[in-house]
């Protein structure tokens, strides 16, 4: 499994999160099962293989980091979202945007750009055109403005979590 499969499962979860009362690692052991995916697999792609370790591991932190970070993340959202109430976003569009500012963030490992170009991807798959503009916007005057201040304010080796 290739990591952006494992991002897209890990957006499914984080969207999940607003409909759940499980906590985020409940939600992950409950949804990274075997059973859950053979359910899931006519219905949707990346369904079709069960994540390995690695992406296991990648969709926890992801979606962990999510659901501890929410409230930080809806406020970028809501800040860039010049011309949108935060309301009027959609719920899949949210999720996305949260994982790809948790991923630059959070995960120097990932390119700023390949977690913007994954998101957009992504937004792509699920929404109208308009909001894939709208993600895009939001998520690149988010680097420019917020992501070089995380980076400068880091200690060596990256934000801490």
């Amino acid at each position: 499994m290739i990591r952006n499969v494992a991002r897209e499962i890990a957006m499914h979860l984080s969207y999940e999160l607003s409909f759940t009362d499980l906590t985020a690692e409940e939600l992950v052991d409950a949804r990274l099962r075997g059973d859950h995916f053979q359910e899931l697999a006519p219905e949707y792609e990346v369904y079709g293989k069960l994540p390995g370790p690695s992406q296991r591991e990648y969709i926890r932190r992801l979606v962990c980091g999510v659901s501890g970070h929410g409230y930080e993340l809806d406020q970028y959202i809501e800040k860039y979202a010049v011309g949108w109430k935060f309301a009027r976003i959609p719920l899949v569009a949210a999720a996305i945007m949260r994982v790809a500012m948790y991923e630059i963030l959070y995960m120097p490992d990932i390119p700023n750009a390949a977690a913007i170009n994954e998101a957009v991807e992504l937004t792509k798959k699920y929404e109208s055109g308009e909001v894939v503009r709208f993600v895009n916007g939001i998520l690149g005057t988010f680097v420019r403005n917020e992501a070089g201040e995380a980076a400068k304010a880091a200690p060596a080796g990256g934000p801490a979590e």
